[in-house]
């Protein structure tokens, strides 16, 4: 069992930490609250993400009404909606069913300078086998360099936020250019599991505030997405992104297998394995500063989709994650140009959340009635509300 964010030492071991009866997270995630049959939170969220999106003939419905909004909204456009790509398997998958739909995508990929040569393989093959138009929005190295740099030194296992940030940021800056109402990104509820916001919270002033504490460099390319931002491109422009795997049974290996036969892609060997950044901070840096194990997620979800059963995900989770892969922490710290003492002091330092840090968060749960109308709008994105405001 993982240690409970904020302690890293023996006594940690001994602390005895309350599971969820249905899935695997546990009391060290801040948030996690039980109902009185022992289910937690998230796996509640979860059932109320499969009514808003049933796998059945309504949710069918719901998936064709969607796909003829896309294509009217892109009448007499060279495209009809804005693909986020990465080379990995579901946003492969999300630009190759939409093709199959008779949609016109544009693919836009952000590169943050850690892209495995895999993943731009991946790309290249898609694009080129179905004609798509393809934009790269290449980060500033040294600006970018910095900026994961100041997240570091902030202490906080949101670490790789600022990547997150720049590629949704990206495809609405990509979206508003050409007057596209619609983002399809390859994400799944049922795959990807409900990240808590004491393991991942994400906000453009809190990026910005990070930055401004241990920066060096000044920001001048980053796509930020600010408060006012978000309210102008989800409210003034409604450019909405859509989690597109929602909407069917998706099966990462089943659907990994057909791209492999379709389109010659290439299995990059783990989840997030198609970043070097990210596999260095799921599967070494996560660990080993704040005992957090991102597996929890993924092997949750697939326990609440009834992919598998607990007992196979406990024993799946026992599996050692790639934690002490010397080659890939030297490669990492030496990019970002850090010593080994130097990263030794990131490791050490005492952990710090969101919470220490200027974020919009106080004016999220203040505002929480407004926001709460919004969502049932449908102005304000489901999984945001949940994760944010519910």
């Amino acid at each position: 069992m993982n240690k409970p964010i904020g302690l890293k030492n023996s006594k940690a071991d001994s602390i005895n930490l309350s599971c969820c009866s249905r899935c695997l997270y546990d009391s060290s995630i801040p948030e996690i609250i039980f109902n009185e049959k022992g289910v937690c939170n998230f796996c509640i969220t979860h059932d109320e993400l499969e009514k808003q999106y049933p796998l059945n003939e309504i949710g069918q419905r719901k998936f064709e009404r969607l796909i003829r909004k896309v294509k009217k909204s892109g009448y007499k456009k060279k495209y009809d909606c804005i693909i986020g790509i990465s080379g990995g398997r579901d946003s492969t998958y999300t630009l190759y069913k939409s093709v199959q739909l008779g949609l016109r995508p544009l693919a836009v990929h952000f590169d943050n300078g850690w892209n495995s040569e895999i993943a731009v393989n991946n790309i290249q093959k898609v694009v080129k086998k179905y004609d798509i138009d393809l934009i790269t929005i290449v980060a500033d190295w040294e600006e970018f360099k910095d900026l994961q740099l100041s997240f570091l030194k902030a202490s906080v296992c949101d670490a790789e936020i600022p990547t997150d940030v720049a590629f949704h940021g990206a495809l609405i800056d990509v979206a508003a250019k050409e007057k596209l109402k619609y983002i399809f990104i390859g994400h799944s509820f049922r795959t990807e599991g409900i990240v808590p916001k004491g393991w991942t919270y994400m906000d453009g002033r809190y990026v910005s505030s990070v930055h401004k504490k241990f920066g060096k460099v000044k920001i001048k390319s980053f796509s930020n997405l600010t408060l006012l931002r978000f309210i102008y491109f989800n409210i003034i422009k409604q450019i909405k992104v859509i989690p597109f795997l929602n909407y069917m049974n998706y099966d990462k290996e089943i659907m990994g297998k057909e791209i492999e036969k379709i389109m010659d892609w290439v299995d990059y060997g783990g989840h997030h394995f198609e970043n070097i950044y990210s596999k260095f901070f799921h599967y070494h840096f996560l660990p080993k500063k704040f005992g957090i194990d991102k597996r929890k997620l993924v092997l949750s979800a697939k326990i609440r989709s009834l992919k598998i059963s607990k007992e196979e995900a406990v024993r799946e989770l026992e599996k050692k994650p790639i934690d002490d892969d010397p080659e890939l922490i030297k490669y990492t710290i030496s990019k970002l140009g850090l010593t080994d003492y130097e990263y030794q002091k990131i490791l050490q330092a005492p952990i710090k959340t969101f919470k220490d840090y200027p974020t919009y968060y106080n004016w999220i749960t203040f505002f929480k009635l407004p926001l709460k109308f919004l969502f049932k709008l449908g102005i304000l994105p489901k999984l945001l509300y949940y994760k944010f405001v519910a």
